[in-house]
């Protein structure tokens, strides 16, 4: 039977040049699979016995300002790959990881996220992949991978329409020309996420917000989740000043900054990812409605190192949301898994983003759904939907039949000089949660 090989997300850019002579490690080979192409991937990761039945791939950013943030992502995919010894149930598996970002464009490509989703699909060793990180890429990765049969789980994408209650015409229908779901996530959505933040403006005594986003989906969605729970939770008694994009390309935001300040808003919130010159952003929203007006940021932020180091002291005092639990709140599988995985980068588990435990519960689904499989795609896409997942590295939870995660726990850290410490966690109601959605 020819060998196949599920791709996973590790990739380093230096390694790509020497992909092909990688393949096969501790003496293991691969000669049954299909590498995916060394200008996106990296080396088949194995070091189990003999040879892997299967690769798993993860697709993220590893290029730009998010690259430490991924980089860190995929050592625990891959950590947790190890730790199940290469298999899941009677199967061998390997490991494959790949960028689906440029040097130029320093994030996610379009280009190189329809090239990934084409090869993924096409190669039949490839039986499940980790990805995406950024929803707009996913938008275009998925129905390629859905016509194929390929499933998805992702550790980071979060814009409603994916999954279920379209922000747009056609969603979440369009992503799947099937008819059959091929794509879950163990992050919550953006209406909780939304919700949640709406209610930490609400803790802060702000009355009126102007809201912003990046021109992405995963910026628009989550900037119309905060715009939607604030204008539909009449009771909360948060006005919405205004709503409109940043140019990511723009030299200044001066003239916005004065908008602004012109509407009276106490707020601002910033939907929208850091790496589209959020850190200028920061600045000058900073310098033009001065330190008594509140900044507010979801996970597109969550790159703490990353934000504070482009916007300097501008981002002192900014609130920035990330769904999950932080540390000190983990079951004991999860801080667990933050100790021996910080332990194995050099990291103290406190240290370690809160988004490679995403990454490595990812590769636990994928785990246990390729163990139960039977060896075909069509079979780890049955292991995903409608099950529980427990003792994971973000806790217990459970994959709908749409493929969300039913823990919408969201968690605040509120900048502070060169740090980002943990400040609280909200769990927004239902009744608020519906709000998001148009």
């Amino acid at each position: 039977m020819r060998k196949r090989f599920i791709i996973g997300g590790l990739v380093v850019a230096a390694a790509a040049a020497v992909s092909l002579a990688m393949v096969g490690i501790a003496g293991s080979a691969t000669k049954g699979a299909t590498p995916l192409p060394a200008s996106s991937c990296g080396p088949v990761q194995y070091k189990g016995s003999g040879s892997p039945d299967f690769i798993v791939a993860s697709d993220l950013p590893l290029q730009g300002s998010s690259r430490s943030q991924t980089i860190e992502m995929t050592k625990a995919i891959q950590f947790e790959l190890q730790q199940s010894n290469w298999t899941a149930g009677k199967y061998h598996i390997g490991y494959q990881s790949c960028d689906d970002s440029t040097a130029s464009a320093g994030k996610w490509d379009p280009a190189k996220c329809s090239a990934n989703a084409g090869a993924y699909a096409s190669d039949k060793s490839v039986i499940a992949v980790i990805g995406t990180f950024n929803s707009g890429c996913a938008e275009i990765e998925v129905p390629k991978a859905n016509r194929a049969g390929l499933q998805y789980v992702s550790p980071a994408n979060t814009y409603i329409g994916l999954t279920h209650k379209p922000a747009l015409p056609g969603e979440p229908d369009k992503y799947y020309p099937t008819h059959k779901r091929t794509y879950a996530r163990v992050v919550a959505a953006d209406d909780f996420q939304g919700a949640a933040d709406v209610l930490q403006l609400k803790a802060l005594g702000v009355k009126s917000v102007y809201v912003l986003n990046d021109k992405e989906a995963y910026g628009f969605g989550v900037a119309s989740a905060v715009k939607n729970v604030a204008q539909g939770a009449k009771s909360i008694g948060i006005k919405v000043a205004g709503f409109e994009a940043w140019d990511p390309k723009a030299s200044s935001y001066t003239d916005l900054a004065t908008k602004i300040k012109n509407s009276g808003a106490q707020a601002v919130f910033l939907g929208g990812l850091e790496c589209e010159n959020g850190g200028k952003l920061i600045k000058d929203l900073r310098a033009g409605l001065g330190s008594g007006v509140v900044l507010e940021a979801p996970d597109g932020f969550s790159s703490f190192k990353d934000t504070i180091a482009h916007a300097g002291s501008a981002s002192n005092g900014m609130y920035i949301s990330i769904a999950g639990e932080p540390y000190q709140n983990l079951n004991a599988a999860g801080k667990a898994f933050a100790k021996n995985f910080g332990k194995s980068i050099g990291e103290a588990p406190t240290k370690v983003n809160p988004y490679s435990n995403y990454g490595a519960t990812a590769m636990l689904v994928l785990i246990k759904a390729i163990g139960s499989s039977g060896g075909t795609r069509a079979g780890v896409s049955k292991g995903v939907y409608n099950h529980s997942f427990s003792n994971t590295p973000i806790g217990n939870f459970k994959l709908n039949g749409n493929g969300d995660t039913n823990a919408g726990v969201i968690s605040f850290y509120h900048v502070k000089g060169n740090n980002a410490p943990f400040l609280k966690i909200i769990s927004p109601s239902a009744s608020l949660v519906a709000l998001a959605k148009p």
